[in-house]
């Protein structure tokens, strides 16, 4: 599966930016799909994620502020950003898990998010 992610940018704090990405190529079995961070000198951490069947999970830092969405006819997933802080400044990644047979994880190329203060 191949992973397209768009939607970075910069940002005011206070302001709003939508990342989606989808996905391509080898798609049976996408299971969950989610958006992690990485900011520099920090570790890959989890913003939300959200099962074939809608369920989500969400940083106790974005709750609230961010939504994740996920249209499966399309194998798409976004997410909404909404009152971005200084501290969301990233680069955002999306990920998707399939099951066939064995669980698989790819991992998109990376969205730069950049929220000034």
């Amino acid at each position: 599966v191949q992973l397209q992610a768009s939607g970075g940018g910069l940002v005011q704090t206070g302001g709003s930016l939508r990342l989606s990405c989808a996905a391509s190529g080898s798609i049976d079995g996408i299971n969950t799909m989610g958006w992690y961070r990485q900011a520099p000198g920090k570790q890959r951490e989890l913003v939300a994620t959200i099962s074939r069947g809608g369920r989500t999970t969400y940083a106790d830092s974005v709750k609230g502020r961010f939504t994740i969405s996920r249209h499966n006819a399309e194998n798409t997933v976004s997410l909404q950003m909404n009152n971005l802080k200084p501290e969301d400044t990233a680069v955002y990644y999306c990920n998707v898990q399939r099951i066939i047979g064995v669980i698989t994880t790819t991992w998109g190329q990376g969205t730069q998010v950049t929220v000034s203060s």
